[in-house]
């Protein structure tokens, strides 16, 4: 969320015959379409269980039954940066496209929207890089420096490097929470930069990061625990590979997140505050006035992460849309007891339908 910072599972099996796409529905799906079983109405039971277990065995179970084929890839960043993505492909198959998806802090291309995604577009016709953002998913030692929200430059060299190692049509994007917040300024800056993106798909973003800090930290205790815990692991892994470039001691990683996030901004960044900081990644106001590639939102009003006042206020151009479902939690949308998640369809209705 806010954004500071083993090999995966590498699914092989058999190939597959060559498949065609499945056909889109005959209309867009439509995000008052969510309406879960009464017991799934909790926000707090829908953003735990968006990340669970259970959703990532089901993911990589939905991967495995497609014949899926997934390949390590080490993506340019620019300026000796390395990212680290995952290249998703079902032998045979008549490609439609390319799709790359973003995960949120301390998520990675492993976390089960990544891989449910990732089968909900494969399943029709669309190849997939799962990317990396520095620090995430065990790619700690790729790169000397830590990782912060405000590192958009070498998500967007890396993403043109995807798209010239893939070169299909269309090149889409999908993004959950700060993977989200990323999709949004990646659609922003794709034109100058010749990014050929086609359209985008943010869920849950991080909308306004100041208010997105001060509502975890009056939110649910164990939401800010969480993440917490995350960082402050990731972080002790980073000072373990490069000792005497990160000098942080026990004490800071035992700040809390607004506190150690004001550490790492004076001391780790060129930012000098943490209001330059978190102004650095915000999308709110009329930020993404100037943005020419379509983008479609999701936002769940019941998220208890992402204040949904901030997107009342929200000004959006003409190439956006913003959908609102009255349940979901943050990046949620759980459908059943087997963690199906209308969030993962949302998405690939959003980027396949032309």
């Amino acid at each position: 969320m806010l954004g500071f910072g083993g090999r995966p599972d590498l699914i092989e099996a058999s190939p597959a015959p060559a498949k065609r796409a499945s056909a889109s529905p005959a209309g867009p799906l439509q995000a008052s379409e969510y309406v879960p079983p009464r017991w799934l109405r909790n926000a707090h039971l829908q953003s735990f269980l968006s990340s669970s277990n259970l959703r990532r065995r089901r993911g990589l179970r939905r991967l495995q039954a497609l014949g899926t084929v997934s390949t390590e890839h080490i993506f340019d960043g620019g300026a000796g940066v390395r990212l680290q993505g995952w290249h998703t492909v079902i032998p045979g198959m008549d490609i439609q496209g390319l799709a790359l998806l973003l995960h949120g802090w301390e998520g990675s291309a492993e976390s089960s929207y990544m891989r449910m995604t990732a089968a909900s577009l494969l399943e029709r016709g669309y190849e997939v890089v799962r990317l990396n953002f520095r620090d995430h998913g065990n790619t700690h030692h790729l790169n000397e420096e830590i990782f912060h929200s405000c590192l958009l430059p070498e998500v967007l060299h890396a993403a043109c490097d995807v798209a010239a190692r893939f070169p299909q049509r269309p090149m889409v994007a999908a993004g959950y929470s700060l993977g989200g917040n990323f999709a949004l300024r990646l659609a922003l800056r794709a034109p100058e930069v010749g990014l050929p993106l086609a359209r985008v798909a943010a869920v849950c973003p991080v909308l306004d990061p100041h208010s997105a800090l001060t509502g975890m930290e009056q939110g649910l205790p164990l939401y800010h625990w969480y993440f917490q815990r995350k960082w402050r692991h990731s972080l002790e892994i980073k000072r373990q590979l490069f000792p005497e470039r990160h000098l942080y001691d026990d004490q800071v990683l035992s700040l809390n997140v607004r506190e150690l996030t004001r550490w790492m901004v004076e001391h780790e960044t060129e930012y000098g505050t943490l209001e330059n900081y978190l102004d650095g990644y915000s999308v709110a106001g009329d930020r993404l006035a100037g943005m020419r590639v379509p983008a479609h939102i999701l936002m769940a009003q019941d998220d208890p992460v992402i204040p949904f006042a901030d997107f009342a206020r929200w000004q959006l151009p003409d190439t956006a849309q913003l959908e609102v479902a009255r349940w979901g939690g943050h990046c949620g949308f759980i459908e059943n007891a087997h963690g199906d998640g209308f969030g993962e369809r949302w998405v690939t209705d959003r980027l396949t339908r032309a």
